[in-house]
């Protein structure tokens, strides 16, 4: 007998617990918290996890960052056409109705926080300046001069926070290049403070997109005048989002760098 036990030690069950994994039909060597090769049961299981998961964590992250160009220009614009096309209120009703949280925003901002809401105070802006515009005649030409002049405002808004050097466009560019990860956003705040090139792609980037507004605004205003006001009534449109369309893709020769700034300062921390 002890010869025979001594030619098979390798068939000696290395412990109890496999010994009873084996009996109960479970894979030889299946112990709790480690596999047949040897690497941990958890890491397997994270590698297993689909694919989509890190991205659906960041979700709550990303929707963080958003929830103030939301609030501030989301709410009210979509209050302004709820009211206007919806229930068929007036220009200025719909416009006052709708400047109504812009207004608890800027004065809470001012309250709480002791700094003005700039978006907030954008479309507030805006607002007042279309309620004052709405009392003109009702010309079919000034009413769509007047939405050049109500979009006029934005413009020099944005040109005006660049002189200023508080770029208004960085607030909708932040949470785009930042996705609400904790180390990307770290990274944008030290480079906004200590990089003088991040400073001014900040301050192009908002150039650029106050500078094609302007340009959409111009020309609105001009064709209100010259045009027929059957063409008016669709060009002024296209116009817009043409305007958009192209201070998107000139604004890229800054968002790109700024891109890349982050990507590098997030990587380095």
């Amino acid at each position: 007998m002890a010869a025979t036990q001594t030619q098979n030690p390798e068939k000696a069950p290395v412990s109890g617990h496999q010994g009873q994994a084996g009996a109960d039909g479970a894979p030889a060597g299946g112990v709790s918290g480690s596999s047949a090769d040897g690497a941990p049961a958890d890491r397997q299981a994270a590698d297993r996890a689909p694919a989509g998961r890190a991205s659906a964590d960041r979700g709550p992250g990303v929707a963080a960052s958003l929830r103030p160009l939301l609030i501030d220009i989301g709410i009210p614009v979509g209050t302004y056409y709820l009211m206007r096309d919806a229930f068929g209120l007036s220009l200025w009703l719909s416009l006052a109705l709708s400047s109504i949280g812009p207004a608890v925003r800027s004065v809470a901002g001012l309250v709480q926080e002791r700094k003005l809401n700039l978006l907030a105070v954008l479309i507030l802006a805006v607002n007042l300046a279309g309620i004052g515009i709405s009392f003109l005649s009702g010309d079919p030409r000034a009413m769509i001069a007047k939405d050049s002049i109500v979009s006029s405002v934005i413009a020099f808004a944005i040109l005006g926070s660049v002189m200023l050097r508080r770029p208004l466009m960085s607030a909708g560019l932040k949470p785009y290049m930042t996705r609400g990860k904790a180390e990307r956003i770290d990274a944008w705040d030290r480079l906004s403070m200590a990089s003088a090139r991040f400073r001014r792609l900040e301050l192009a980037f908002s150039t650029i997109w106050g500078l094609a507004l302007l340009a959409e605004c111009a020309a609105s205003l001009v064709g209100a005048y010259t045009l027929p006001v059957t063409t008016m009534v669709w060009l002024s449109t296209v116009m817009t989002l043409g305007s958009i369309g192209v201070a998107i893709l000139a604004g890229g020769a800054a968002a790109g760098p700024i891109q890349e700034m982050i990507d590098a300062e997030a990587a380095a921390s």
